[in-house]
């Protein structure tokens, strides 16, 4: 049927008059003006043209000076949203939420979603949580918000069309973490979880955002890798790498047992090429095996800064120099023992190893070492060993000169990421069960790692048997809170309860295509609770970033954060069982406390109910990017300062305006943004938020591309000497439009 102007018009002003209702700050005068005058001059627009345009001309009102107008935008497009989700469900026009239950029938009948859900929900269960949904939570998006929920993340047919819509997304989660529960406290416990994500009190990682539900795809979000020096070892873990990027996971690989360039193989001298050709295979495989088509598969290379080929590595990523030589699709992170860093401070040569002659020569492995002590310990006693032994070749560079590598491809490329590789393993909680070499893409995963093995057999009968040793194969299972809203709301630690068992159940509810990575999930049952909002929060409150109060605020509140989630795990260890390799942990020696000087009597209590009924995970706490995710939740991203008061997300066809979050002339005074703050307070900010998260955090460093090398000299060094264990990206004004990898993104 034909739609007059006359009826778009009408349409218009009914749609006015409750966004004028919905939003009484904004004056709709020049905005009406402008949507009239266009329906005029267009009278044959349809109803999707005359959506867009609506949107559009709310859109192009947002600013930090009317930064509102982004719900006004998001209201509109919901309203899109709603009636294309009906006409593609077959429900009324504009009607957006129907049955919850038909939803999961359809989805499940085109092959989107998996049968699990109606296997274990009855009819009468789904129709009690369709109750629960509430459409009304959709108006805390921002317009980029649910732009970015709807267009990545919402469930579609497989022709693109739109299907799902956010609340049911929320619930879905909520139903499929929590699908093993009892019987008897399942629904309760999904009416929570939805309640804590449908408030944006927290969200998940990308992968279990996107597959929760679904027929394909896995929900953890990055995976680590250890190479071993040899052939088998290297393709296997390319093989590895290739099953888990096509799933959505992102990749690091430790490359640091592999010898280097001119090494022997069979006593043949100067015939390896060393690592930089297996990294040209692994940037192969990032490009082509991309993540469900929706963007090229991410992985990060780690490699030990006393290794021969650290020069070639540092400059894989480089835009000069020989193609040949390099691999721009991959990420690059680099190992620092302190005595790297001593020799960098004091201007000290440094001594560089092939690593499989040490093996040869010396009987051990110099990377399996690390300083149990500041200023003493394995590494460097094992390290001065090689130096001095007479049969051990080594190559002499100034350890300046080998800094200054860094920095200058740090400063064209955002990398290396920096792994302060002795503070991680002296603060691991689960040294009695391995080593930590190397992190994971985003640089905050801190996990024992180790190589996988395998061996072959020809039998009798003509069959091939395989035997795999599997080693430690990291995995990552992610989630955040949102700080300016959950500690706002006083909801912190319930949110952190929920959110503590929601990761729990990704362990035993995962398909990992990868076994190693699947038992060692099982074994140590690592997750990775993390946070954003961190500056939206520090807005909210009126404290300055470059302030003493931040940081005794940083302190107490990640302090508070770890409390109350190794009590939820310790928690869910009485009522389950704890991880199996907790016997000899220093949770179950207590020493995870006591190095952290965990002596109030709230720390001794817990202390003491750790050490009785155990902990549920081995790892708990780790801070990543999730960029994507606290746009979603209308927030600033991780532990970030903002980028800009103001700034535009480029879309396929256009851009929309960003402003800070909660943006007024109160919170305009304490958005100090990123290139204008002094690194030295953040890095002391995150000094005390690390002494509280037993893994690590993605902390990025932002400076100007005419700093000083000195200056950033000065920031590494702070950074190593505060016991931060990683540093991600260095964002110079240069090299400010990296991409970050999405898979990380919790």
């Amino acid at each position: 049927m034909q739609i007059t102007a006359e009826q778009h018009k009408a349409a218009a002003q009914e749609l006015l008059e409750k966004l004028k209702d919905r939003h009484k700050s904004l004056s709709f005068d020049q905005y009406e003006e402008k949507v009239l005058q266009t329906i005029g001059a267009k009278p044959d627009l349809t109803a999707e043209k005359l959506e867009k345009m609506l949107i559009l001309a709310a859109v192009e009102r947002i600013s930090s000076t009317e930064p509102d107008w982004t719900y006004a935008a998001a209201d509109i497009y919901l309203r899109s949203l709603y009636r294309k989700s009906s006409e593609n469900r077959g429900t009324d026009s504009y009607k957006g939420y129907g049955s919850f239950y038909k939803l999961i029938e359809m989805l499940e009948r085109l092959g989107i979603y998996g049968k699990r859900l109606r296997e274990t929900y009855s009819v009468d269960e789904v129709e009690v949580l369709e109750r629960v949904i509430d459409p009304e939570k959709d108006r805390l998006f921002t317009y980029i918000g649910i732009v970015t929920l709807a267009e990545r993340y919402l469930a579609k047919s497989h022709t693109g069309q739109v299907i799902e819509l956010p609340q049911e997304r929320f619930m879905i989660i909520a139903m499929t973490l929590l699908a093993e529960e009892p019987k008897e406290k399942r629904l309760d416990l999904v009416k929570e979880a939805y309640w804590a994500l449908s408030n944006l009190y927290m969200t998940v990682a990308t992968p279990t955002l996107a597959n929760a539900g679904k027929s394909y795809g896995q929900l953890s979000s990055c995976f680590i890798d250890t190479v071993e020096d040899d052939l088998r070892s290297i393709y296997d873990s390319n093989t590895d790498v290739s099953t888990l990027s096509k799933n959505g996971g992102g990749i690091g690989i430790y490359m640091g047992k592999i010898r280097s360039r001119g090494s022997d193989i069979k006593g043949f001298k100067g015939v390896s090429s060393g690592v930089i050709p297996w990294m040209k295979q692994l940037n192969n495989t990032a490009v082509s095996v991309d993540q469900l088509g929706q963007r090229q598969g991410a992985i990060a290379v780690y490699l030990d800064v006393w290794h021969k080929d650290i020069f070639p590595f540092l400059d894989a990523k480089l835009n000069n120099g020989d193609e040949r030589q390099r691999t721009h699709d991959l990420f690059t992170g680099v190992c620092l023992p302190d005595l790297f860093m001593e020799q960098v401070e004091n201007r000290g040569e440094w001594y560089l190893f092939d690593p499989h002659e040490v093996r040869k020569v010396m009987g051990f492995s110099l990377e399996d070492f690390y300083d149990e002590q500041q200023g003493k310990g394995s590494f460097r006693e094992k390290y001065w060993a090689c130096v001095f032994h007479p049969d051990l070749s080594h190559e002499t560079v100034p350890a300046i000169d080998l800094f200054k590598s860094i920095m200058i491809s740090q400063l064209e490329t955002g990398t290396p990421y920096m792994f302060y590789r002795d503070t991680v393993n002296r603060m691991n909680a689960n040294q009695h069960k391995g080593m930590i070499y190397c992190s994971n893409l985003c640089t905050e995963i801190t996990q024992n790692m180790s190589p996988t093995v395998m061996e072959e057999e020809l039998v009798s009968d003509g069959k091939i048997i395989t035997y795999k040793k599997p080693g430690d194969y990291v995995v990552c299972n992610l989630s955040s809170l949102s700080l300016a809203k959950a500690v706002k709301d006083g909801v912190l630690e319930k949110v952190i309860t929920i959110a503590v068992r929601m990761l729990d159940n990704v362990i035993d509810i995962n398909n990992i295509p990868v076994l190693q990575a699947e038992l060692t999930n099982e074994r140590y049952r690592g997750i990775g609770l993390g946070t954003y909002g961190w500056h939206h929060l520090l807005a909210q409150e009126g404290i300055k970033w470059e302030s003493d109060e931040a940081v005794a605020y940083c302190d107490s509140l990640y302090e508070d954060i770890a409390y109350f989630t190794i009590k939820a795990s310790t928690s869910l260890a009485e009522e389950k069982w704890a991880y199996p390799y907790f016997p000899g942990s220093e949770w179950s020696t207590g020493s995870y406390f006591d190095k952290r000087g965990y002596t109030s009597s709230r720390w001794v209590e817990l202390k003491e109910k750790v050490q009785q009924h155990g902990i549920r995970n081995g790892y708990l706490m780790a801070v990543a990017p999730n960029s994507s995710t606290s746009l979603i939740a209308g927030s600033s991203a991780s532990i970030d300062p903002i980028f800009r008061l103001e700034y535009s997300e480029e879309k396929k066809d256009y851009k929309i305006p960003v402003t800070a979050p909660d943006l007024s002339p109160h919170t305009t005074w304490f958005y100090k943004t990123a290139y204008n703050i002094d690194q030295h307070w953040s890095i002391k900010q995150n000094a005390k938020r690390q002494q509280h998260i037993d893994q690590s955090i993605s902390f990025n460093l932002y400076v100007r591309n005419d700093i000083k090398a000195k200056a950033l000299l000065d920031i590494h060094l702070d950074a190593w000497k505060s016991g931060l264990k990683t540093t991600y990206y260095i964002r110079s004004t240069s090299n400010a439009e990296i991409d970050d990898c999405e898979s990380c993104h919790s």
